[in-house]
């Protein structure tokens, strides 16, 4: 029966040795580039290099995060930075960014590739997509329950990654902008300033921390999530002490063996849990969403601060699992006759090498004692192996010089490393032919002669009530796009009669798309359908898609020029691009990269994929599957606005979606380009105005602004 993976984090290096000494059968760790944690210690490429030999020694395993979104700029530096690593044995990648995906997956091809939980896979549709891909392992989002994380591995045969302990993110992974539009430090780029743990008020209530969740530990619910059939068990915390690291690895070890062993008798000692409870976890504990959709008692409401943890437990920890040198047992047997050449044959379990040496010297004055030779062949040095005991055959009266016995036994202790790294799976003799290929420059950006002065652009509006709807209906635009809660509100019949008497009135033929849910899960797919359908008929002319679940799902069952795919379906580089081209008829630039990178990602060679524009519009700074209506405890099941507000009076616009139960918070205030069109007078782009709490008198002074210019 093959056992569930023990993953754990390491900041750095003593963190590594520290986790896999506690009993990790893997670990996770980021490099000085490409990692969603950027203010860790990380790892050079040296390093890494050192950890893998070392986890491979042991048996354990090792993944590299390439979680973060990969500018154009940055994208070609991926070869240089994983090359060393691919030949030393990495076992597997994190990904986030498609391009990289792409990327990594043609250069790397014996290199297993994880979905990253930034990229908000929540269900089987986007699973079996990036399944397709090449993806192996998926890190479903946190906020999924249990029942859907069987539903994806059951569906889909990939692994399943999923977190047991640590801190939770408020938002879902990948979808906060909350840190980057506000402070300048992009959770996608690893440097989240954590706005979630700050305090808020929700309408007039008392301030509180409604956005800060309680941290995960799920040591209750072990027999549940090995019974689920989860492949590997994260620990979350590459942001904390190696101690951390070690100590939660240790006791996470001891219960997945314990239930393994006898899981009749699984119970939990009370001393292991205030263990746990005191290892930098905060006030509150839970055990995340796998049990709970959303509500208070997901949170610390009163407090996101960490508890205390003792000086005495680090030290405990400190010297039973970071001091002492973790080493393998190894028997050898050493020859030695003269006029021959010096032999040593070390055993490890059913691995042995054979070395041979320097000639053996008949010894003119003092001969080397026994006691001196076996002294010599058990020093351990720099080796991973500890010689316990030694079998001498030696013949007559010899010598040997002592630097030739030491360089004797670093050279068997170095083979006998290799071949034990070779019975225990990774072998790098294939990586090792790889060639350094030249990149392609295939796609990248060309200028584009462009005659026309002041070009006609496109004007499309996304529309979320009746009367925004209404007025755009009424205004000359290019393209509407209705949230699908106003089209699950209407009713396909209700909104065919509206846009057929439009037409009948006007004469205009706009086109209708249904913008899809921002969150898709598996128990709300009857929208997806829904929509599907409404596409299928010619109710509406296509779908915009808004994370890779309804890709996955409309993909199969609509055509490709019927999907356009919005701002957080990540496109940083010429390979993301790529990527979607074969997928959509449209995309959306994404709304954290300027103006320059906006340029480049237009002007890539894909002319199958449009590439349009936000303008204007409150930005989406989380999604969440957190709802400050049942925080607050007045749920009533209806659609509507709640306001957040920070502790300097900005006013935050909290949309509740209860059709897929999930919450929107937008920005104080609208994003408008109108300066940015003016200086891309040249660029035919198509422009897309967002409507989210402003009414009808509101939104067509706007409408008639953008489309002047």
């Amino acid at each position: 029966m093959k056992k569930v993976e023990l993953l754990a984090p390491a900041g750095n290096y003593k963190a590594l040795k520290g986790a896999i000494s506690a009993g990790a059968d893997a670990v996770y760790l980021g490099g000085d580039r490409y990692g969603a944690r950027a203010y860790a210690d990380n790892f050079s490429q040296a390093e890494i290099c050192e950890g893998l030999h070392y986890a491979h020694v042991f048996g354990r395993r090792v993944y590299l995060t390439v979680n973060t979104l990969v500018k154009e700029r940055e994208l070609d530096g991926l070869y240089d930075f994983i090359n060393p690593l691919y030949q030393e044995g990495l076992d597997g990648v994190i990904v986030q960014d498609l391009g990289a995906l792409c990327f990594i997956r043609n250069h790397f091809p014996d290199l297993p590739l994880h979905a990253s939980t930034q990229m908000t896979l929540t269900g089987a549709w986007g699973t079996e997509m990036l399944k397709k891909e090449g993806i192996t392992r998926v890190v479903p989002a946190r906020e999924l329950s249990l029942e859907e994380i069987k539903h994806i591995k059951e569906t889909t045969k990939v692994e399943v990654e999923a977190f047991i302990h640590g801190a939770m993110c408020y938002c879902y992974s990948g979808q906060c902008l909350f840190s980057s539009i506000l402070g300048g430090r992009s959770g996608n780029r690893g440097r989240c300033a954590q706005p979630c743990r700050l305090p808020y008020q929700i309408e007039k209530e008392p301030e509180c921390y409604p956005l800060s969740m309680r941290d995960m530990c799920t040591l209750n619910l072990i027999p549940e999530l090995i019974d689920a059939g989860i492949d590997s068990f994260k620990i979350e915390g590459r942001m904390k002490r190696p101690e951390y690291a070690a100590g939660v690895s240790a006791i996470y070890r001891k219960y997945i063996d314990l239930y393994y062993e006898s899981p009749e008798e699984y119970q939990i000692d009370p001393k292991d849990m205030e263990l746990l409870n005191s290892l930098y976890l905060r006030s509150n504990t839970g055990s995340g969403y796998y049990h709970t959709r959303n509500g208070k008692e997901l949170l610390t409401l009163h407090s996101p601060s960490y508890t205390e943890t003792s000086a005495e437990l680090l030290k405990s920890i400190e010297e039973k699992y970071l001091t002492d040198k973790l080493s393998l047992k190894t028997n050898a047997k050493v020859t030695m006759e003269a006029g021959k050449a010096a032999t040593i044959t070390l055993k490890c379990g059913r691995v042995s090498v054979t070395c041979t040496g320097q000639t053996v010297q008949q010894a003119l004055k003092q001969p080397l004692s026994e006691d001196k030779i076996i002294s010599q062949i058990k020093k351990s040095g720099n080796s991973l192996l500890e010689i316990s005991e030694v079998e001498l055959e030696t013949t007559g009266n010899i010598f040997m010089p002592i630097g030739a016995i030491n360089e004797l036994r670093r050279t068997a202790s170095e083979c006998m490393e290799a071949a034990i790294i070779k019975s225990n799976g990774p072998s790098c003799q294939s990586r090792r032919a790889l060639p350094e290929v030249p990149i392609p420059h295939s796609g990248r950006a060309k200028s584009k002669e462009v005659s026309d002065p002041k070009p006609v652009r496109a004007l499309h509006v996304l529309v979320q009530t009746r009367p925004q709807l209404f007025s755009a209906l009424s205004q000359e635009v290019d393209r509407i796009y209705l949230d699908y809660g106003l089209f699950a509100e209407l009713g396909a019949d209700v909104l065919w009669e509206l846009l057929d008497k439009h037409k009948m009135l006007s004469g205009e033929a706009q086109e209708i798309y249904i913008a899809a849910p921002y969150v898709s899960r598996w128990p709300q797919e009857k929208y997806l359908k829904e929509i599907r359908l409404a596409a299928a008929n010619g109710l509406v002319h296509g779908v915009l898609v808004r994370n890779l679940e309804s890709l996955g799902f409309f993909e199969k069952y609509l055509s490709r020029e019927q999907l356009v795919l919005d701002t957080g379906l990540y496109a940083w580089n010429r390979e993301s691009i790529r990527f979607f081209s074969a997928k959509a008829a449209e995309l959306y630039l994404p709304v954290e990269c300027n103006g320059a990178e906006w340029k480049t990602l237009l002007h890539f060679e894909e002319e199958t994929l449009s590439r349009s524009v936000l303008v204007y519009g409150r930005l989406p700074m989380m999604i969440t599957a957190g709802c400050l209506e049942k925080t607050k405890g007045t749920c009533a099941a209806r659609p509507g606005f709640t306001m957040l507000k920070d502790r300097y009076g900005k006013m935050f616009p909290v949309y509740h979606d209860c059709h897929s139960c999930y919450n929107v918070i937008y920005n104080s205030v609208p994003l408008s380009l109108h300066k940015l069109l003016g200086d891309w007078a040249k660029e035919p782009l198509c422009c897309r105005l967002d409507f989210t709490t402003e009414g009808e008198e509101e939104t067509c002074p706007i409408k008639e602004y953008f489309k002047e210019h």
